[in-house]
């Protein structure tokens, strides 16, 4: 995942989707507009629900040179052939999960609203970091990652960087000069038309 002039997109799966219609959802989307890297992120811990959306979605994701990450499943990632994971342990893996993968597999790190955690990830190995949410939602624990971070990081840390969780038009264009990823998931799937909401966050960019 190259740091670009522009931000990029990279797509979160829904915590649950029906695994007979989703796949055609992702694919008109990413036919749409242009996305980097998709995660599967789904809730349930079972394996072979897990194994089974990550083989439709590796589909879709690979017929179109896109990336595909697991969130946390690190072994399953492997095992299914997928691009990477994406740990959600504020840096305490990422070492680990780097041997595990290797050099070629992506290995990012949620690290919340934490500037000591997000800049651990990236000496650990992180190929980036993701920070969120971005205000002040129902997300988390009322914390929120404010534009300072993102705006010290773009200046002061060479590893991409993802703002995530709470995005609406305005925070993205606030946002857009100082993050390399907008991680948007909810935003556009919870939406009746994910297509027209990922176009009005990408026309937010400027």
């Amino acid at each position: 995942m190259d740091t670009p002039e522009h931000p990029q997109l990279y797509l979160v799966t829904p915590p649950e989707f029906e695994l007979s219609s989703y796949p055609d959802l992702l694919a008109s989307v990413l036919d749409a507009h242009p996305v980097a890297c998709v995660r599967l992120d789904l809730a349930t811990r079972d394996e072979d629900r897990l194994s089974r959306s990550a083989d439709a979605l590796r589909e879709v994701t690979h017929a179109r040179d896109i990336a595909l990450v697991l969130t946390d499943h690190t072994l399953l990632a492997d095992r299914l052939g997928l691009d990477g994971v994406h740990l959600t342990d504020a840096a305490r893996s990422v070492r680990e999960t780097r041997k595990k993968l290797g050099e070629d597999a992506i290995v990012g790190c949620f690290c919340a609203t934490s500037r000591h955690d997000g800049m651990t990830a990236g000496e650990a190995g992180a190929d980036y970091v993701s920070f969120g949410p971005v205000q002040a939602s129902h997300l988390g624990d009322g914390r929120f990652a404010e534009k300072d971070l993102f705006q010290w990081w773009s200046e002061m840390i060479e590893v991409p960087v993802v703002a995530e969780g709470a995005l609406d038009t305005q925070m993205v264009a606030q946002l857009a000069p100082f993050t390399d990823f907008f991680g948007l998931g909810e935003e556009i799937w919870a939406t009746d038309d994910p297509r027209a909401a990922l176009g009005r966050m990408i026309a937010a960019m400027g």
